[in-house]
């Protein structure tokens, strides 16, 4: 294994908001969720899920998505509570700051909410992604640990992706329309469909994708004890 390698690949990873239409073959997709079922999970429990959609499928689910999140989006709710009820700094000031950014980058002003909601529907396109994935959850497996479990592998499928070429974008702006994914793709109602996300190559001449997000360093997030 090459260190330089892993950590490039860490550093490399970022989410993509514009891919090309270019297929990506079944195989390629299947290496990928193969690689990150490497990922941790507590007692190896693997709880993930995943639903894969390309071609028509996608296409499909894409159009039906778009159609409810351009209606406004009535009678449609996520099952679980996503981000914090209140927002605090320094939380809130990041979340601002990306926003600020991505939408400099495609030239949507402050306070232009017809274009913010195009940019969001964006996600039900798959930002043109050819592949969607959607993670799910078993609802009989209670506590925080399958939670914790799914996010490890979704950072493993990212990793995975990058290092098979593929670029990635995970999407929790699915949730809201799960009974929409779940009739398109047959999700039984046991599954929770807790995100999704665009797989798919980079179109380097995205705007979107010259956004860079910052980072804290270690001596703002980090606390030594008796190191």
């Amino acid at each position: 294994m090459s260190t330089p390698d892993v950590l490039a690949a860490l550093h490399a990873r970022r989410s993509i908001r514009g891919f090309l239409p270019d297929p990506v073959e079944h195989r390629l997709v299947e290496a990928v969720l193969a690689d990150a079922a490497r990922s941790p999970s507590a007692s190896n429990t693997q709880p993930w899920k995943v639903h894969v959609c390309a071609g028509e499928a996608r296409d499909r689910l894409s159009r039906a998505l778009l159609e409810a999140h351009e209606a406004g989006g009535d009678g449609h709710a996520q099952e679980y509570a996503y981000y914090p009820s209140r927002w605090q700094d320094p939380y809130l000031a990041r979340r601002r700051k990306v926003g600020k950014d991505l939408y400099g980058l495609l030239g949507i002003g402050k306070g232009d909410t017809e274009a913010m909601a195009r940019q969001y529907g964006r996600n039900y396109e798959f930002f043109g992604a050819p592949v969607g994935l959607f993670f799910t959850l078993d609802r009989g497996l209670d506590g925080q640990a399958p939670w914790l479990d799914l996010g490890m592998y979704l950072h493993g499928v990212m990793l995975a992706a990058l290092g098979h070429g593929l670029a990635t974008c995970a999407q929790q702006a699915f949730a809201r329309y799960h009974a929409i994914v779940r009739a398109q793709l047959a999700i039984p109602p046991s599954e929770i469909l807790v995100c999704g996300m665009a797989m798919g190559y980079p179109d380097a001449g995205a705007p979107a994708n010259r956004l860079d997000t910052a980072r804290e360093p270690v001596s703002g997030f980090a606390h030594f004890h008796r190191f």
